[in-house]
Parts: structure tokens; sequence; C-alpha cells
């Protein structure tokens, strides 16, 4: 451990038929891994700069050559039976190696920039819990200085009551919402993404 910050990056193992399943839907399985592979890229472009330790938590198995370049990235393999679970257990493992400010962000987010992670820490010295809600009602982020069990227990995780539910938890803590953003999950979200359209059928 070389910062008292950490960030952490869950991950799906880019597989064919495996990832962006919603979005496969309308245009394939083969163009929703060329879209997910680029939105690992933009993420790992996005947490590159950032000056604190960086953790990959992967959903099926540790890659090794891949783009988490292993001398940057702790690698992990996430557990637990629902993404809340597996959130969890990934925040107890950082706050167990003594971490003061974990935050969490999802990889399919192409508007997330480095801005909005530095932001992040920055707010976590005078609240208790950062979030990063998402247009779809969920959330792309999660910061705490603490860990809060309550929050990962109890969601209908994937659907649109997840941010509304998470902030009913927080009702005595002192809460930072940052920007809403939108997660690449349907085809009306590629809109205004050209470079992502672009992918399609290729």
């Amino acid at each position: 451990m070389q910062h008292k910050n950490l960030i952490i990056t869950f991950t799906r193992n880019p597989e064919l038929g495996k990832v962006k399943t919603r979005l496969a839907k309308t245009i394939g399985n083969p163009s929703a891994l060329a879209i997910y592979k680029k939105l690992l890229e933009h993420t790992e472009s996005v947490l590159r700069p950032l000056n604190c330790d960086k953790a990959v938590y992967y959903s099926v198995k540790i890659r090794e050559n891949d783009i988490w370049d292993s001398t940057i990235y702790q690698k992990h393999q996430q557990t637990g039976e629902h993404l809340g679970a597996r959130m969890a257990n990934a925040f107890k493992h950082g706050f167990k190696n003594n971490y003061q400010k974990i935050i969490i962000v999802g990889s399919d987010l192409y508007d997330l920039k480095t801005e909005h992670i530095n932001q992040a820490f920055q707010d976590l010295e005078t609240n208790d819990v950062v979030l990063g809600p998402a247009e779809d009602g969920g959330y792309y982020l999660l910061g705490m200085k603490q860990f809060h069990p309550k929050l990962f227990r109890n969601k209908n995780w994937g659907t649109d009551s997840v941010l509304k539910d998470t902030l009913k938890d927080l009702k005595e803590e002192s809460v930072f919402l940052l920007e809403t953003l939108n997660d690449i999950d349907f085809f009306e979200d590629l809109e205004k993404h050209n470079d992502l359209k672009l992918l399609i059928n290729k």
C-alpha cells in the first residue's frame, strides 16, 4: 500500500455473449463485446492518472496480460452471491488493509472523467458518503471513509430503485451527490456517442 486512498472498479471478463447482454439484444453479441472493450479502455484511461492505489475486481477470473497493468492495479476476484455482497466484500477488504477513503466505480461509463473521482475523494473530506447517480436510477460511483454494511443489503440490484433505497439508508449520514451520468446498457444510451456507434457490426 502506497496511498491512503483506494479506487476500485468491477469488470466483467470481456467474452462473447457474456457482456452487455441487454445491449446485445439490439446490436448482437460481437458489437456489444466491441463496445464493452472500448468502455473498459476508457475506464482504464480515467483511473490511470489518479494519485491513489488502484484495484480491479474481475467477475470470473483474474487476467494477467490485459489492459490492467499489474504494476499499477491490484487484481482481485469478486466474491459474493449478488452485486451488493461483492461490493461489500471489496470495501471490507480495502478497509482491512487500512485505506482511509475507498471509492468504487463502474466500468461502463463513457462520460466518466478523472475529475469526477478526484472530486469524490475531495468531497469525502467533509462528507461520510459520496454517490454518483446514474440516469437509470442506480449509481455509478460510491465512496466512503468507513464501512456501511446497510448500503449493500435489501436492494433490487440493477433496477431503478437502487439510488433511492441507498439514500434512504443514509438519512443519518452526510452525503454528497456528484453529477448524474449515464451508463451504457441499451441501444438508446449510444445516442450521443458516435465513436461507440461506429463499433456496431464491425
